[in-house]
């Protein structure tokens, strides 16, 4: 797999960067396929820079905050109107009520709603297949209904926090992943609300007990210096550990 960090700002899009969306690829029967995890606030123009946006074959959505999903609603516009016609339908996975959501946000009505530019899927109790990748998510701990989404493909794996506290599904997303892409929203300190974020030193040690090979950070919002959260990180995961860049491109 080849992962290319579209947007990595934490809860709103950033003087460097848009908010959540990661772009996968990987080679299956003769040709690449493609598919974004989230894609939120700012993310859809700066996917442009990088990847043909309209070549994607499937968005997988870790929840429904703006700032990991908002961005379908320019990405519906850019699919229902292209000037060389409507673009093919694709999937969306996402919780139970996306479909519903998303038609709201874009005040639309419910039905249609978006659905004859997107098949809206809501994530079943186990893995779902996309071309040569398998998906399977857990639902983790954040204020509304949230995933964790683990990625394998060619026998490697991709760990994606999407937002999440520390619980027992998100370690066991990061089993023995080969990246760990974590979630750092917080920096350590007293008045942390529970299961709503990660400080740096939670998703090292996340990443520490689960095993994983590598821990890449993101969604560190502007207010924070990315540089402490990664100190944080260090202290407690002796593996790789790195800071998301926008733009960058790692291979899995």
């Amino acid at each position: 797999m080849r992962l290319t960090v579209i947007g990595c700002s934490g809860s709103y899009p950033g003087p460097r960067s848009s908010a959540s969306c990661y772009y996968l690829e990987a080679e299956h029967e003769g040709r690449t396929w493609r598919i974004l995890l989230d894609l939120g606030s700012g993310a859809l123009g700066s996917l442009q820079r990088y990847a043909d946006a309209t070549a994607i074959d499937a968005v997988f959505l870790s929840h429904l905050h703006a700032d990991h999903c908002l961005d379908l609603c320019g990405y519906y516009v850019m699919r229902k109107y292209h000037p060389d016609g409507p673009l093919p339908r694709i999937p969306v996975w996402g919780p139970e009520d996306t479909a519903r959501r998303m038609a709201k946000a874009y005040d639309l009505d419910e039905d249609p709603g978006m659905s004859e530019e997107f098949e809206f899927v809501p994530y079943p109790g186990g893995a779902v297949s996309c071309g040569p990748f398998t998906i399977t998510p857990r639902r983790v701990v954040h204020p509304v209904t949230a995933y964790a989404l683990r990625v394998e493909a060619g026998g490697r794996s991709l760990a994606y926090s999407g937002d999440s506290g520390v619980c027992a599904a998100l370690e066991e997303t990061a089993r023995d992943a080969d990246l760990f892409l974590s979630e750092a929203s917080f920096m350590e300190g007293p008045d942390n609300p529970p299961d709503l974020h990660l400080t740096g030193a939670q998703a090292g040690r996340t990443a520490a007990r689960a095993g994983a090979r590598r821990l890449l950070l993101t969604h560190i919002p502007p207010w924070h210096d990315s540089e402490k959260v990664l100190a944080e990180a260090v202290g407690t995961y002796d593996g790789p550990a790195d800071l998301a860049e926008p733009g960058e491109t790692y291979d899995v």
